[in-house]
Formats: C-alpha cells, sequence, structure tokens
C-alpha cells in the first residue's frame, strides 16, 4: 500500500493551543508520533500520555470548519510508511512529500486579512465595538452618528494589521534566506546548484566539508575510507563532539562518481516522519539485495559535516518532515498577561456599563410615568412608543436603555488597543536602537522580532536556559595544572606578589620559539615551559601522555597542521602539549607519531581502553624503546582508587590543586601511566582478544580486563581546562536572580559538565548545603529520589532558619526592618545570595518518568524549592515539555534561551523566546521573539527595557482608563438633570476626537518615554524588578482605583460647572446657562483636568513631553475654534463666549485645584513617610546630579580570590563512547599515512578564579517596600 501524505500542519499557528488542564500550549503538538526516544524502549502509558498531547489549535477548528461549510476535501490521512525511489521524481511526487521549503511565517497575501480579523476580533473591545456600530445603524436608539464608531474601529484595525503585517514580513524574509541557501543537486545525471527550497525527496545531492546537511539524508559514499563521515549535531542536541556516521559497504563503492550516482535507482522503505533524533529503522533495496538502515547511515538537517571532504546522500525527509522541523514545534500567537488581563477588564467595565444602563433604563421609566408624560407636547415621545402613559413609558425606558449604551460607550475604550500597538512599536524600536546592546566584534545588534512582548520583559519570573554557546563559548582552554604536586598556571603580580586574575591586556607567555605553536594559545606561567625547557623528567611526562592518550585526528590544511578531535576538551589537551613543544603529527591503526623537545617519537599502538560514560577515563598501551607503557586520563575518584604506591604528599598536594581547580569552576582530569610487563601484557592481550570476540557478556568480561590492567597506576598529575564562559555571565546570574528570577539550565550535555558549568557561572556554589542528583532509570526509581529530594527540603535547619531571617533584610540598608508591604513572598529555600539553598540536578532518562502526570507535581514542587535547576541530557521537546509544565502549574511568565535549533521547541513554548545570535546556525533567532548576540544582553533586556516597557504600560494604563471614566461618566450625571433621556453633554465632534486628538498624544509620550529611575539605577538595584514579577504595576485592585479616581473626577468635572453656571447671568445681564456654553466649559474643563493629571503621573520629561502636553491643549482650542466657525459646527461660539466671562476662569481654577491637591497630598504623605525602593533611588538620582557624582557600580562582582576550598569533583569530560574501536580497526584511516610532510619538520626549541557575590552599599536610607514607583510613589 502506497503511504498517504503527511498531513502535519506547516507550523504557521497563529494561536497557542491549550491543553486540557491549563489553556496553555503543548510542545509536542503537531508530532503525532510517540517520542520513542524519550520513551528509551518503555511502553508505559504514563509516559505516552505526557508526551502525545495534541490538542486542536483555533486555526485548526477554524479550518475544519471552513471545510465543512465550503465542501473543502479533506488532507490525506498521516503517513504509516514512506516510500522513495532514489533519482525517481514522477515515482516520489504520487505520495505528496514534503518539499524543502520551510515557513515559520503566519500568514500569506490570500490569508492575511482572514486570519488577522479572526485574531483581532478575539480581543472584546473589538468584538464589543462592532455589536455598537450595528446599534448606531438603528436610527430610534442611536443619539449619536456611526462614524464615531466606525472610523475608530477601522484605525483601530488598520494600525493592528499593519503592525502584524510588519512582524510577519520579517520572517518571511527570515525564512527566504534560509530557502534560498544553495544545494548540489544530482539532476539528469549531473550536478545542479539548486535552492534548498527546490530539494525534493529521492534527489541526491552532494555536501561539502564544513556545510549545513540541506535536508535528511541517507548517506551512500564520502571521501573517507569505507564509507565514514563525521558531523557536528550542535543545532540538533546542542553537542559540539564530532559523530561518526558510515555509509552501507555496497554504496560507499559509487564514490563521487555522477553516472553511477545518477543510476542509482535503490528503492528505501522507512518510517514515516516523527521527532526521534536517535532512532530510524528502515530498508534499502538495490540489486537484488535487501539493506537494513539505521540512524549510524543518515544524516540529519542541521547537522554540519566535519573532517570529510564531500559525502553524496539521498533526501528521506525534506522540509517540515525533517526531524530537526519536527522538534521545533509550531508558531503560536502569544499574549502577554496583561492582553489577558484586559480581557478581564474589558468584561468588567461592558458588565458596569450595562448596570448603568440599566439604572438609567428604570430612571427613565419612572421618570416618564411621573413627570415626562405631561411634557409629550415639548418633548415628544418616540413613534414605536404606544399611546397609554405607563405602556409607552415602558418602551421609552427599553430604548433609552440602547441609546445609552450609545452614549456611554466610551467607557470601553476603542482607541486603548490602537495606543497599546503604537506604544509596542515604539518600545520595539528603543530595543532595537539601544547601543548598549550592540556586539561589535559580530557587527550584531539587538532585535525585537516582535512587537507585542514587550511589556511581559517586566515580568519574568523563570528564565529557561540553554548551555552551551547560550552560557559558553563553548571554547575549553587549557588554563592551569598540577605536576608531581606542583602547582601551574597562577598569574602572580609583580608588584604586590600575589594571584590575580590575568585580562586581555595581560602579558602572555612567549611560545614562538616553537615553530608548531598557535597564536591563539594563551599561557600565562612562565615557571611551566622553563621546567618544560629545562628538560623536567615529570613536566615531560605529562606533556607526553597528553599528546599521546587521545583519539584525536591530524590532517593537513592550507600548509597548517589542523586537530579534529571528538569532543573540545581533548582538542584543548593535545593543543596545550602541541604548544608546549609536544606535537601530536599523525597516527596509523597501529602507530601514533608524535614531536618532542628531544626529537621525533613513533609509539606502536598495541590497545585502546577507550572511553565512556560509565569507565569516566581512557588509556591507551603503547610500545616504544622496548617499553610496554600505559597512560590513562580520567575522573579524579576513578584514577585516585587505582593508584599505587603513590608518595602521600605528592598525592595531597594533587588533591589540593584538584579542590582550588573545582572552587574554580574547571573541568580536571587526572592523569597517570603505569610500565607494563612483556610477558604479563602479551597474556593479557590473548585474554583480550577472547573477551572481545565473546557472544556471552562481552562487556563484562572487557571492563573485568580493563580493571585488572588499569591498576597499581603512577601519578602524573592534573589537568584544569575552562569550559569558557561567555562575557559577563556569573554577574548577568547574579543580578537576574536578586531580581527575583529563577534560572533553570536544560541541556544536551553530560551530568558531569553540566554541573561544571553551573558552578563556573555561580549557579551553584560551594555554599549550597546540598545539590540533588535524580538518575534513576524506572518510575519507582525516580518517584523515591524525588521523595528523599522533598524530605530534606522540608525538614528545617539551623542554615535555612539564619536564611529567613537574612532575606527579610532591606537591599537598601541591610537593616532587618524588612521591605513592608510590597516585599515579595520568598520561598523559604530561596536564596539570592547562594548561601544554604538547595540545588537539583536530574538526568534525560530521569526526567521522562518526572513529566508523567503521577510525578509531575511532585518534579516541579521539589525544582521550585531548589535554588538552581539544572537538567542535562534532554532532547528537544524535554525542554519544551518542561517549559509548558512551570506554565501550566505556576502560572508564571516564562522566559527561553538558546542559539541553537535544538532550542526552538523550548523558545515557542514559553511566553518569551530570545535567540542567541551564536555558532549554531539561525534557527534559534528565527524563531524567537528577541535575538540578542550575547547572554549577558539579556540583564538589560530584563532589568532595564522589560522593567521600563511594563512600567510604562502600566502607568499608560492607569491613566488611560482614568481619562476615559473621567470623560464618559459626566453623562451619567447629567442623565440626572435631563430627564434620562440620553442627552450628551458634550458636542458630538469633541466626543468623536477626545481619544484622538485632544488627550492621546501626552499619553504616548508618557508610556514611550517615561522612566522613573535611569538605566544604569535599573541593573544596580536588581530589586526594583519586583513589582513586576508579582503584578504589583496593573491589576485588578489598581484598575478599580483609576476608575474610582476616575469617577470622582467625572462628579467634581460636573459638579463645579453646574454649581457655575446654574441661572448664572452675566455682567451684560443676558444668561449664560444653556446647554451648549455647560458642555463647553466642562469640555474644556475636562481637557485642562487630564494634562494637569499627566504632568503629575510624568517622571521622566524630554522635549518630546513637553510638545505633546502642552501641544495637546493648543490643539484642542484650535481644533473647537476651527470645526466651530470654519465648519460651522453647531456649538459655534460656545467656549468663546464661556471664556470671555470670569465665571470661566474661576471655574476652571477652582477645579484643577479641589481634583489635583488630594493627589499631591496623597503623594507627599507616601514618598516621604512611606517611601518605596523605587522613590529611594530616584531621590539618590537627584541627589547625585546635583552634586555632578556618579554612583558607584552595585554589582555582584566576581572576586579574584576565592575564599575556601572546595570538596566537589571538578571532573568533567565532553567525550561520550570515544573512536578506539575504529581506530584501532583501521576503518577510520586513509589508506596513504596522513600528514607525512609533518614527520621531517625541525626541531623547535623555546628559551582565574570563581567569581563571587561581593554587595557593595552604596548608600543607605530608610526601609522601603518594593514598587514600580509609579502610583502614589511618582511626583
Amino acid at each position: 500500500m502506497a503511504a498517504g501524505t503527511a498531513a502535519a500542519d506547516d507550523g504557521d499557528d497563529m494561536e497557542t493551543s491549550g491543553s486540557p488542564a491549563s489553556g496553555q500550549s503543548s510542545p509536542a503538538e503537531g508530532n503525532g508520533e510517540t517520542i520513542e526516544m524519550c520513551r528509551r524502549g518503555s511502553e508505559d502509558p504514563e509516559v505516552a500520555e505526557v508526551l502525545t498531547r495534541q490538542p486542536a489549535t483555533a486555526k485548526e477548528r477554524l479550518l475544519a470548519g471552513a471545510r465543512r461549510v465550503f465542501r473543502l476535501k479533506e488532507p490525506p490521512p498521516p503517513e504509516t510508511e514512506r516510500r522513495i525511489r532514489a533519482n525517481d521524481l514522477e515515482y516520489n511526487s504520487q505520495f505528496q512529500y514534503a518539499n524543502n521549503f520551510i515557513k515559520t511565517y503566519k500568514y500569506t497575501v490570500l490569508t492575511f486579512w482572514p486570519l488577522n480579523l479572526f485574531e483581532q476580533f478575539q480581543r472584546l473591545a473589538n468584538f464589543y465595538f462592532a455589536c455598537l456600530l450595528v446599534l448606531q445603524l438603528i436610527g430610534p436608539i442611536s443619539s449619536l452618528t456611526p462614524i464615531t464608531t466606525l472610523l475608530p474601529l477601522l484605525g483601530v484595525l488598520s494600525v493592528t494589521a499593519a503592525k502584524d503585517a510588519y512582524d510577519d514580513y520579517q520572517r518571511h524574509r527570515n525564512d527566504r534566506q534560509v530557502n534560498n541557501r544553495v544545494s548540489l543537486v544530482l539532476r539528469h545525471g549531473k550536478l545542479t546548484r539548486e535552492q534548498w527550497s527546490n530539494v525534493r525527496v529521492g534527489d541526491v545531492i552532494r555536501m561539502e566539508n564544513d556545510q549545513f546537511v540541506a535536508a535528511d539524508l541517507l548517506l551512500l559514499s564520502t571521501s573517507e575510507p569505507n564509507g565514514l563521515s563525521y558531523i557536528e549535531t550542535a543545532e540538533l542536541d546542542g553537542e559540539t563532539n564530532l559523530k561518526c556516521r558510515q555509509a552501507l559497504p555496497a554504496t560507499a563503492e559509487l564514490g563521487q562518481d555522477e553516472t553511477l550516482l545518477g543510476k542509482f535507482d535503490g528503492k528505501i522503505n522507512c518510517e514515516p516522519p516523527n521527532n526521534n533524533l536517535n532512532k530510524f529503522e528502515g530498508t534499502l533495496e538495490w540489486n537484488g539485495k535487501k539493506f537494513a538502515l539505521d540512524n549510524d547511515k543518515i544524516l540529519l538537517r542541521g547537522c554540519v559535516l566535519r573532517n570529510t571532504q564531500w559525502c553524496y546522500g539521498v533526501v528521506i525527509f525534506a522540509g517540515r518532515d525533517t526531524k530537526l522541523m519536527q522538534n521545533s514545534g509550531k508558531t503560536k500567537f502569544k499574549r502577554t498577561s496583561i492582553d489577558r488581563l484586559l480581557n478581564v477588564i474589558i468584561l468588567g467595565i461592558v458588565g458596569f456599563l450595562l448596570l448603568m444602563c440599566l439604572f438609567c433604563t428604570i430612571a427613565c421609566g419612572i421618570w416618564e410615568t411621573v413627570t415626562g408624560q405631561y411634557f409629550r407636547v415639548y418633548l415628544p415621545w418616540d413613534a414605536l412608543a404606544p399611546e397609554g402613559a405607563t405602556a409607552g413609558a415602558t418602551v421609552t425606558a427599553l430604548l433609552v436603555f440602547f441609546s445609552y449604551a450609545i452614549v456611554l460607550n466610551t467607557v470601553v475604550p476603542i482607541s486603548l488597543y490602537v495606543s497599546v500597538e503604537v506604544i509596542r512599536l515604539m518600545q520595539s524600536f528603543l530595543i532595537n536602537w539601544d547601543l548598549a546592546m550592540y556586539h561589535e566584534k559580530s557587527d550584531t545588534p539587538a532585535k525585537a522580532r516582535t512587537t507585542t512582548l514587550n511589556e511581559e520583559l517586566g515580568q519574568v519570573q523563570y528564565i529557561f536556559s540553554d548551555k552551551t554557546g547560550t552560557l559558553t563559548q563553548n571554547i575549553m582552554v587549557f588554563n592551569k595544572c598540577s605536576i608531581a604536586g606542583k602547582n601551574y598556571g597562577d598569574f602572580i603580580d609583580p608588584v604586590i606578589g600575589e594571584v590575580i586574575e590575568p585580562t586581555e591586556d595581560t602579558q602572555a607567555v612567549d611560545f614562538s620559539a616553537n615553530d608548531m605553536y598557535e597564536p591563539s594559545f594563551r599561557f600565562f606561567d612562565q615557571t611551566l615551559l622553563d621546567a618544560v625547557n629545562s628538560g623536567d623528567e615529570d613536566s615531560h611526562m605529562f606533556f607526553r601522555l597528553l599528546s599521546l592518550c587521545h583519539t584525536v585526528m591530524p590532517e593537513e590544511k592550507d600548509g597548517k597542521l589542523k586537530y579534529q578531535a571528538q569532543s573540545p576538551d581533548e582538542d584543548a589537551l593535545v593543543s596545550a602539549a602541541r604548544n608546549f613543544g609536544f606535537v601530536f603529527l599523525s597516527r596509523t591503526p597501529s602507530s601514533i607519531t608524535i614531536r618532542t623537545p628531544r626529537g621525533e617519537e613513533e609509539h606502536e599502538v598495541l590497545c585502546i581502553l577507550d572511553f565512556n560514560n560509565v569507565r569516566k577515563r581512557m588509556s591507551v598501551i603503547l610500545r616504544h624503546g622496548g617499553k610496554i607503557r600505559l597512560y590513562c586520563k580520567g575522573a579524579d575518584n576513578i584514577v585516585f582508587e587505582r593508584l599505587g604506591n603513590v608518595e602521600p604528599e605528592t598525592k595531597a598536594r594533587t588533591e589540593e590543586h584538584l579542590q582550588k581547580f573545582a572552587g574554580e569552576g574547571l573541568r580536571t582530569l587526572v592523569l597517570a601511566y603505569k610500565e607494563l610487563d612483556d610477558a604479563y601484557f602479551e597474556e593479557w592481550k590473548k585474554r583480550h582478544h577472547e573477551a572481545s570476540v565473546s557472544l556471552v557478556e562481552r562487556d563484562e568480561k572487557l571492563d573485568a580486563l580493563f580493571e585488572e590492567i588499569e591498576k597499581d597506576l603512577v601519578l602524573i598529575g592534573a589537568t584544569a581546562i575552562e569550559d569558557k564562559l561567555q562575557d559577563g555571565v556569573p554577574q548577568t546570574i547574579a543580578n537576574l536572580i536578586l531580581a527575583g528570577i529563577r534560572l533553570w539550565v536544560l541541556t544536551g550535555d553530560k551530568q558531569e559538565t553540566a554541573i561544571n558549568i553551573g558552578y563556573s557561572c555561580q549557579l551553584l556554589t560551594d555554599d549550597l548545603q546540598d545539590v540533588f542528583v535524580v538518575e534513576g532509570h524506572t518510575m519507582q526509581d525516580v518517584e523515591a529520589e524525588l521523595n528523599r529530594c522533598m524530605d530534606d527540603l522540608s525538614r528545617p535547619s539551623a542554615d535555612a532558619k539564619a536564611h529567613q531571617h537574612k532575606q527579610s533584610l532591606s537591599v537598601v540598608t541591610f537593616s532587618d526592618e524588612g521591605y513592608g508591604h510590597d516585599t515579595p513572598e520568598e520561598d523559604p529555600t530561596s536564596n539570592a545570595s547562594g548561601s544554604g539553598g538547595f540545588a537539583l540536578v536530574i538526568n534525560g532518562h530521569s526526567l521522562i518518568w518526572a513529566l508523567t502526570s503521577k510525578l509531575e507535581r511532585l518534579f516541579l514542587d521539589v525544582a521550585c524549592q531548589c535554588q538552581a535547576v539544572i537538567c542535562c541530557r534532554v532532547t528537544p521537546l524535554q525542554k519544551a515539555l518542561v517549559v509548558d509544565l512551570v506554565k501550566k502549574h505556576k502560572k508564571a511568565v516564562t522566559l527561553s534561551i538558546g542559539d541553537g535549533a535544538n532550542d526552538v521547541s523550548m523558545i515557542k513554548t514559553a511566553h518569551i523566546g530570545v535567540g542567541i545570535s551564536g555558532q549554531e546556525g539561525l534557527q534559534a533567532v528565527l524563531s524567537s521573539d528577541y535575538s540578542i548576540a550575547q547572554f549577558r544582553y539579556l540583564e538589560r533586556l530584563l532589568l532595564v527595557h522589560g522593567r521600563w516597557s511594563y512600567y510604562r504600560m502600566c502607568k499608560f494604563l492607569r491613566y488611560f482608563f482614568y481619562k476615559n471614566f473621567a470623560f464618559t461618566l459626566c453623562h451619567f450625571w447629567y442623565s440626572f438633570f435631563c430627564g434620562f433621556s440620553a442627552q450628551t453633554v458634550y458636542d458630538v465632534f469633541f466626543i468623536s476626537t477626545y481619544n484622538l486628538f485632544y488627550t492621546s498624544m501626552p499619553v504616548l509620550a508618557l508610556g514611550v518615554f517615561d522612566q522613573d529611575v535611569n538605566a544604569a539605577n535599573s541593573r544596580s538595584y536588581p530589586k526594583l524588578y519586583t513589582p513586576g514579577v508579582r503584578s504589583l504595576g496593573f491589576n485588578k485592585r489598581i484598575f478599580v482605583g483609576s476608575m474610582l479616581h476616575g469617577a470622582v473626577t467625572s462628579l467634581v468635572l460636573f459638579m463645579i460647572p453646574h454649581g457655575t453656571y446654574k441661572d448664572a447671568v452675566s455682567p451684560e445681564g443676558y444668561t449664560i446657562s444653556d446647554h451648549q456654553l455647560f458642555g463647553a466649559v466642562v469640555a474644556t474643563v475636562l481637557v485642562v483636568v487630564v494634562t494637569m493629571q499627566i504632568c503629575l503621573d510624568t517622571t521622566y520629561w524630554t522635549w518630546l513631553n513637553h510638545l505633546c502636553v502642552w501641544g495637546s491643549l493648543f490643539t484642542y482650542i484650535l481644533l473647537q475654534f476651527f470645526y466651530n466657525y470654519v465648519l460651522g459646527g453647531v456649538y459655534v461660539g460656545s467656549l468663546a463666549m464661556a471664556m470671555s466671562e470670569a465665571n470661566f476662569w474661576f471655574c476652571t481654577l477652582l477645579t484643577v485645584i479641589v481634583l489635583m491637591v488630594p493627589v499631591l497630598a496623597w503623594r507627599f504623605y507616601f514618598v516621604d513617610l512611606h517611601p518605596t525602593l523605587a522613590d529611594l533611588v530616584r531621590a539618590k538620582q537627584r541627589e547625585d546630579k546635583a552634586q555632578k557624582r556618579r554612583m558607584d557600580e552595585f554589582q555582584r562582582t566576581p572576586s579574584a580570590r576565592r575564599r575556601g576550598r572546595s570538596v566537589r569533583s571538578g571532573y568533567a569530560f565532553a567525550h561520550q563512547e570515544g573512536f578506539g574501536r575504529l581506530i584501532t580497526s583501521g576503518k577510520m584511516m586513509r589508506r596513504p599515512p596522513p600528514l607525512a610532510s609533518l614527520s621531517m619538520f625541525s626541531l623547535g626549541r623555546s628559551g582565574a578564579s570563581s567569581p563571587r557575590a561581593d554587595t557593595q552599599v552604596t548608600f543607605c536610607a530608610e526601609p522601603s517596600s518594593v514598587s514600580m514607583g509609579g502610583g502614589h510613589g511618582d511626583r
């Protein structure tokens, strides 16, 4: 049966779909297959339940409805099996397999308006005004022209659509960059250059060294012997270790003969598209033979070809069907928490509006019954009303209900959303233009790739970060070492004679006497080079081991010796040996050639005892000069257990150095060797051969033999490698933790590596009470381990009690009086200072069970009580599931940050996705909401731009609702004086332009430019960020306060002019109490009052603020006179008449005083007696400005000295199982000996500490509460 066409969605969903429990997005949606990789062979239904959640999205429901209505053709069923015939486009096209075109955009030209309007009318305000527009078209109930609603509604929809179109255009442009990459495709027996988007399933394509793989390929042939190729999978799993893939021997013989490859017509039957990165099943039928296919013969899209000149492969999966895209999740429509809150508030406002309309309806019925029926000669009822008094009053009252719904409609602000979108757009430009987040070295600015999430950056509670390429540069540097109990690598300041941290300007050791040295290698301790040059046997043995005990492959490139290492650790160690004069030149299956200061040495390879994660060590057995010697390197605890009689003092000093290295966050290995007797080795070799060919318990027998020979070792020393962090990572993490943000690291790296980096970047510290490690392989084991962790967390301790007291200290004064009512609720185990808390490390195979419905809450409870969480060996979808778990149960704003394609799924799942423009391609950036060049810029993005955006948006919303209620409720008060007839106070023109012209610009300037404290202080005082985390800037309580403020303002605005103009007569004797003059006065006083209010709310004045504020007053006067005198408005002359009388000026002054003085008194009271942290920082900022002094930087700065020794192991090695088997078998060797020319090279002869948190107090002030500085804190 032919395979069905894949029905997977293109990944262009415009709305986050909800899981049944939470309404949050499921990272596994769109991936119908069970995630075998995560299950690791388990068919447990609990695991399947976690990994196959597939709720229907809004778009899918919409499309399904459209198919039913328009009787569209249903999509074909999902594939159950894929059948491909190489080089046969006609055969493969019948299955309609996906092409290699990818898309991350949401709209096309045809779908933009339907989908965009569908999104926009999900906003209740837009839907409400559409209904209102329909009501206004009904003459008997409308007292306002429909144009007053139609124009603002069209403006809102158009501006929002333009912004969404701009966002999607950026995604279109980025997609084109990827789709337009060029690949060499074999068409009609010849190689042609084709864009990636034109590659089809069944095509044979050629890949060259250092190129990205264009699609998922079955490897056919390569430039390397035996069909081998090497790939880097950093985009898929974050690992930069080289991995080996091997073509079938039958296809490897095709070589690069285009004629043979063009005639290749193999038929491939394989599994359908799925997200499993580590498993592939299929068969190849060719030349009458059937071959089994597995993952070792597959190159996945996103991999980079390394150390292989060329290779050919046939495309199996393309575009959205590739495993990379299957792991990428879908593009989702993201809303901020403020957007969701506004929907609830709009519902409340509509309810409040209906209550007012109901009140006015009842009051109108009573008034018409009691009084109105006697004035029908002057105020006739509508033609729809019957003649009877009671019946007529009832019908009139019912009509008035709808009339008041129209008159009071401005209480639901239609211009709110368009103003919000304009503010967000301008805030996005401010992020893009921020030179402080511009990375000059890579010429990469920060970029807001969406304009809808800016204020959400100020409310982040959880950050989920990748490790490789995000926290680290993925560059290993040989930093220090210990040889025969002597420490090397510390840089001693010649002036003070103490160890200091070297800088970029520090003079490094000169290795130029060695003609094979690498200019990029930097080492700062001259004594080690002097020891090597003086012929010190210990240092020679040390570097000889580093140059021999490895699986590195050399190659000559551009006349220079280059190394291709399986891991960056090995590359760093072999490179260090090279620079110190021990140069690894070449290898064959049976020999290794090195060059030492004493000459060239060729060592016969007798056996390689390869590295794996269980052994945690590697050994080689070599023969040289008639002696057989075993060289070993591995984890400190593993090697120390196998040492023989070692001088106690040397061992103790080495252990002390290892503790020092580990405390500084360095990755350590211990080196040792052993002399072997010829007779013993021959006998051992015979037993080794028997074990290696055994069919029963082969691995156990080999492990026993390895244990036997790797004992009684002689200690040489230890290495310390720095996994180089990106600049500013420890300080950034420290400040984010102080801001109340939790950081979880989700990485594909192994456990030791992840923990080591955790210490390096100060996410983990030696002051932690305990680091929990969960690594069970069954649900029972994981549950037991998590319960033990919970028991330890629940057990009270003196440290925890001391910590609870310490957490109540003021961040400004460090007094123990507390913060006041704004203090965030602290978990008893949380600890910003890194003292006395707990940390959790969980492995990927354990995380599978922890994410089941039975254990997910237990896992989350444990994780959320820990100061730091590290998830290692996790798959891309596991990352997304962890993020989704926190979103679902904690209801917290989440942010994911990463730089590779393996991070795309969690970037799309989180509320905010941040991509780093790193070394692993553009997939993370293309899927992100914001892109930055370095992790350190995340601090400024959140603590400055995020906090400012949230602060501005909250202040904007408070003021916006205030001014709208003040404007609208005047109609309600007036209803008591007009018989509840739905008569308006203001002119229709004023009603239409109040939000559009008279009050829009000042509040937009406030929302774009206002700031309570400057950028430097926002970073210096991370606690300023806390109110955003707790949503203190704007919430339902604050909205009610703004509404009441507006209601009181409207009452005063109405009653003072009413008292002033009731039965008023001018000095000339004519009446000035008519309706039009009264309406003009109330409107004018309203504009003046709300303008004065925004002057009080603005804390940061720019020339644009002045222009908008005072320009709005001028615009009001100008437009009023233009409309009335030039266009002939019905209120012509009313305002001029009012302004010519003293009553107007007295009324205006009195109203402003009555409304503004209480606000000023309230704010002065709280600022002076109950200041927030923002108030105190702002006061100091003004003081510093007046005194022209710059405030000292308040940072947790890395110290140059360690406070104490670490008692943990610093072992970390990025290997998995090594290449030893391939090396000794000769399969990975070229037939001609490599680098023969290098054997004649002449002899060349040559003549940091861990970051700590030091808090600096720059000034003292009274204890304060933590607040945004808005609300009562502004003046």
